[in-house]
């Protein structure tokens, strides 16, 4: 079982930065493809960035895609690791509440993450962190 926990949203102006981290607890939290995904006011949860539980290979949304970053302490033993989402270039459209997932552990297919991580994959969530972006 794995804990998730987001910290770090907030109010920002158009233009500015936010950095989200989510500490993931338990038993071998190295052993997750991670991700970050929000959902807009009155929108469906979307992929935001995914991490491959090698810590190192990562995928974006097209919306995201050189503004944010997805990463984390890569610690490979023990019972806690931190991701965080880095987030530049902020306009009113990223306002979202922004959710911390895990996927079920162990899994081939997202050691090393080669395409985005899809809502229904990720067996493990926060309890989201709010993002607003004001114009």
């Amino acid at each position: 079982q794995v804990r998730l926990a987001e910290s770090g949203g907030g109010l920002v102006q158009t233009g500015g930065s936010l950095k989200l981290s989510c500490e993931v607890s338990g038993r071998t939290p190295a052993s997750y493809a991670m991700g970050w995904f929000r959902q807009p006011p009155g929108k469906e949860r979307e992929f935001v960035a995914g991490l491959g539980w090698d810590g190192t290979s990562a995928n974006y949304s097209d919306s995201v895609k050189g503004r944010f970053t997805i990463s984390s302490d890569n610690i490979r033993v023990g019972p806690k690791n931190t991701v965080y989402l880095q987030m530049s270039g902020l306009s009113p459209e990223d306002t979202a509440v922004y959710y911390c997932a895990a996927d079920g552990g162990f899994i081939a297919s997202t050691f090393n993450l080669r395409g985005p991580l899809s809502v229904n994959a990720m067996d493990h969530w926060g309890k989201g962190t709010l993002v607003t972006v004001s114009s």
